[in-house]
């Protein structure tokens, strides 16, 4: 008699709480191991950037410390709010719900999805699907999603976002927006994404990066608004790679900009969204948003993930991950032992 077999186990690594931490005023990432860490590594670059007087120090570290605490809490109340939301949450548009279908997707897509998954495809026969935004930064532009089933999604986003439905920040840096397993939409929409479309894909675009190895994802919706949100720093994301699709609504300015692979931007790369169309970088590749200039601008960003990469080293903090258990597909870090693969952030 066959067993069943145990669901795969994921994990984040323990820098999550102490590396990269965002600070919006002083636009600065830093690690955080306490007060006499901070000052000794940070001091100059902070007075710099205007953290000068005794209060405006106590007033960071007070802000750190809460956002430690945050990140410890994080998985097990997003659990808590996933599990609320389907239990009384009434969507608006449970078409969205129901398992992605080809006719929400771009026929561009599809048709650059069958070329990559047949026999003998190769990256030149793949580019007549794709726009190579940056050869040299390797950014691509493919349309995803049709304008119906944009509307739609933005449409159950809308009502989610003005119910009495808790909500969990989409990262660490955005403020608005919606995390899309709470919502319940990672199983129907994010993950036949992933396996059925992307990934051949990305195993042809990035195969030096885990592109054919994707076996978990973070998918989130961000929102860009007056009064909210208007702009993203510059920074790199926890992942492999990276999907970023633009839904809507109308808006002008806040494009996207690239910089160098973990480097800063000396002559940024500005890449205009276009609704329906996705950006397929490298999560290392260092990118913002410049700022709106008005309307309302929504994304769906989904962090790519490969174990067989990140489980050598933890993207974060550039050391071999130091294993917690965690909610989910955690960060994307597994047990098992990898197989071998060219790390993209060492090339």
């Amino acid at each position: 008699m066959a067993t069943a077999r145990a669901p795969r186990r994921f994990y984040r690594c323990s820098c999550f709480c102490s590396e990269n931490l965002y600070v919006v005023r002083y636009g600065l990432h830093v690690r955080f191991r306490g007060e006499q860490q901070l000052r000794r590594d940070y001091g100059p670059i902070l007075r710099s950037r205007g953290c000068v007087s005794p209060k405006d120090f106590q007033q960071l570290l007070a802000e750190l410390e809460q956002e430690v605490e945050r990140r410890q809490r994080l998985g097990q109340e997003s659990a808590a709010r996933k599990a609320l939301i389907a239990s009384v949450y009434h969507p608006a548009r449970p078409d969205v719900y129901t398992l992605l279908q080809d006719a929400a997707l771009a026929p561009e897509f599809l048709a650059a999805a069958e070329y990559s998954a047949s026999p003998g495809a190769d990256l030149q026969g793949l580019f007549q699907w794709l726009e190579t935004v940056s050869e040299e930064k390797r950014v691509f532009r493919v349309p995803v999603f049709t304008g119906p089933f944009c509307r739609a999604l933005l449409e159950e986003l809308e009502h989610f976002e003005h119910s009495d439905m808790p909500k969990g920040r989409p990262n660490t840096m955005n403020n608005y927006g919606v995390l899309l397993h709470e919502l319940g939409l990672d199983e129907p929409l994010v993950t036949p994404l992933r396996v059925r479309f992307l990934q051949p894909l990305t195993a042809l675009l990035y195969p030096d990066c885990g592109g054919g190895q994707l076996d978990s994802h973070r998918a989130f919706v961000v929102k860009y608004a007056p009064g909210q949100d208007r702009e993203l720093g510059c920074h790199y994301d926890n992942a492999e790679l990276t999907l970023n699709v633009s839904l809507g609504k109308a808006f002008t300015g806040g494009s996207l900009y690239f910089g160098g692979l973990y480097q800063a931007p000396a002559e940024p790369l500005e890449v205009e969204h276009v609704v329906g169309q996705g950006i397929l970088h490298r999560g290392g590749q260092l990118h913002g948003a410049l700022p709106l200039g008005s309307g309302e601008r929504w994304n769906l960003v989904i962090w790519l993930r490969a174990s067989a990469v990140r489980n050598r080293l933890c993207p974060m903090c550039c050391r071999k991950p130091d294993l917690v258990e965690d909610e989910g597909y955690g960060d994307g870090f597994t047990c098992e032992e990898p197989t071998t693969v060219d790390v993209c952030a060492l090339t």
